[in-house]
Parts: C-alpha cells; structure tokens; sequence
C-alpha cells in the first residue's frame, strides 16, 4: 500500500472522529440543559476519571498518558458547550499554576490570572469564577501555608487535586546560543538549572533575576540577544522557542494544586479526603483524635499543623485521608467529632 493511499484512510477516520464527535458534543449540549435546570455542577472529576479508566482498558499502540492528554481536551471542550465559566488561578500568566490549571481544564477555559492565593479564594468566593486553582504542597520545599490558612478560614472545598512535575526549560530567539547576551529568571530557577549553564558554556552570561519565569519569558521574547528560564507554558504564550527542555539539575521537583470550588463530589470508589481538626487542649487529645482513624481502619495520607492566630500557641491539624465522606466509617466519624473538625473536601485520589 502506498503512502498516498495510507494518508486516505486517515482521512476517513478523521473525517469518521470529528463526525462522532459531533455526536458526542451533542449529547454534552443535552446534558448541560438539564444541569442547568437542577443546577449541577459542570465539572464532575469522578466521571471524568471514570471515563478515562473505561477508555484506556480499550488502548493498544495509544500510552494511558495520551488518551488521557486527548480526553482532557475533549473533556474541556465540552464543559464550555454546557456552560462557559471561569477558572481563577495563581498568576501571572505563564506560571507554573496557569500550566497546572491549563492541563486539567484544557485550552479552551476561560482564565482569571490573580495576584495571590488569597485573591483566587475571594474569586471564586465572589462567583467571579467557578473554580480556583493554587498549590497546596511541594515535595521539596512542603506545604503551602496561605493555601492551607484560606482553605481554613474560607468556604470554598476541595473538588481536585493534581500533581505537576516541575521542569524548567531553555527558551530563546537567539540564532545561536553564542549570540545570547542575558539570561532572565527567578533566582531560585537560576540555582536549579546550575549543571545546565556549566554544560552548555552559559555561566558567564549576564543573569537577570525578574519576579518570575512568566515575566522572564515576556522580557525574553522582546530581546533576540537573551533567553528565559521559564515554563513551558510561559514560552508557548509568548511565542518564544524552545531550545531545551527539562533544564533543571533535580527531576524529581513535583508540586501538588489543587481545584477549589464550591460543591461537593459523589464517590468514586478511590478517593481522599481533606479536613482541619482542632483537639482540645488536653494530654492525649491529638492522640486519642487519630487513634479514631486506626480502629475504623481509615489510612491518613498526611497531617500537618498551622499555627491558630489569636490563641496563645494552640494549632489546627491540616490531615488527608483515603476514603469519601460518604463512606460509612468515616461519616460516624465526621459526625462524632463535628465540634472538632471543619470537612475540606472529598475528590478523586491521584496524588
């Protein structure tokens, strides 16, 4: 069979995908009609996941990672087709969040780019947005204390999570990298991207620290004799291209985020859930507290304290668990403590 031929039948496929998807949007249009009558939320990670786990039994030459890349564009396709809504993030554009909120809600959402975490609680809060994205932990640098702070005083639960590796890339329209007079960056993406510059022969090239790696890439597009060290996403909106990728010394740099929204998701079977308990000031009330979740054979993922302002040294435990708050052993033991702990969302486990 010759190449012309081969190239044939991919257009008919092509042409057969594009009709079912048709189909399909059609559907997704029904749908959105009757969520918005009951008033249902648009984004419901459970199916999504559900549908990417039924898909992907079915895959062969196709990796579980690019049906999942191709049905995360789908999936966002069809959310602005029942109702077009807003995703606040951590900005500025081009940040490592902006990457993180783009992977999970695709090209086509509508993106609120805010100045701090604060700001994308008060957002989403507000009705400015339906959903907030922001970091919640790094493994190298631990938790995010202004998220974990907002999450305790605000309204706004948990519907998500999602982990995104943290790589640094090269980015220049330099001709060469001989012709490359300055290096713009944050300071702290400068010393990760050390072995980098003594490789390629860069440590004498004047560095620029700017307030971040999108700021970098913008700077960068503007000058043909500098590069950026930045974000994937950062160098694709300022079209600026990509000599290297994944230029950072440790490749083991992960952040967890998570989707902030104001809803509560159905189970999926693997979930986690999120909550913030206050013990009483007592000996063996934290113990006592957590012992609960040994006997109901509830596995804790994580805890962390924060500080409780206004009280003299008192805390507040941050503590991930498996399980839905639907689950029967750990309802009984939400309701036996609901004086103590404040629920901060069920969702789907990933991380």
């Amino acid at each position: 069979m010759t190449i012309d031929e081969l190239r044939g039948q991919i257009n008919t496929i092509d042409d057969q995908l594009v009709r079912l998807l048709e189909e399909r949007m059609k559907l997704v249009v029904s749908v959105g009609q009757i969520k918005k009558t009951s008033g249902g939320a648009i984004y419901r990670p459970e199916r999504e996941r559900e549908i990417l786990a039924r898909v992907s039994a079915h895959t062969g030459l196709l990796s579980h990672a690019a049906v999942e890349a191709i049905f995360l564009e789908i999936f966002a396709a069809s959310r602005q087709l029942e109702l077009s809504e807003r995703i606040a993030f951590l900005g500025p554009e081009g940040s490592f969040t902006h990457q993180a909120a783009e992977s999970r809600f695709g090209a086509f959402g509508e993106y609120l780019s805010m100045v701090s975490i604060a700001a994308v609680f008060k957002a989403v809060e507000s009705g400015r947005a339906k959903y907030g994205v922001v970091p919640i932990e790094n493994n190298t640098n631990g938790v995010v204390g202004e998220t974990l702070d907002a999450l305790g005083n605000g309204t706004m639960v948990i519907v998500a999570e999602m982990m995104l590796p943290i790589h640094q890339a090269f980015a220049s329209k330099a001709e060469s990298l001989h012709d490359i007079k300055r290096i713009y960056s944050k300071d702290i993406a400068f010393g990760q991207c050390r072995s980098f510059f003594a490789e390629h022969m860069l440590e004498e090239v004047e560095r620029v620290p700017v307030e971040s790696t999108a700021k970098a890439a913008k700077l960068a597009s503007e000058d043909d004799h500098s590069a950026a060290v930045c974000s994937h996403i950062a160098a694709k909106i300022h079209n600026l291209p990509l000599l290297f990728d994944n230029i950072e010394d440790s490749h083991t740099n992960k952040t967890r985020f998570v989707i902030l929204s104001n809803y509560a998701n159905a189970p999926t079977g693997k979930d986690k859930t999120t909550i913030l308990a206050k013990t009483q000031h007592k000996p063996g009330a934290l113990f006592n507290f957590l012992r609960e979740f040994y006997e109901a054979g509830i596995n804790l993922t994580k805890i962390e304290s924060r500080p409780s302002k206004g009280e003299n040294f008192s805390s507040w435990f941050f503590i991930d668990f498996e399980g839905h708050r639907d689950d029967h052993a750990i309802a009984v033991l939400l309701e036996k403590y609901k004086n103590e702990v404040k629920w901060l969302g069920s969702y789907a486990q990933t991380c």
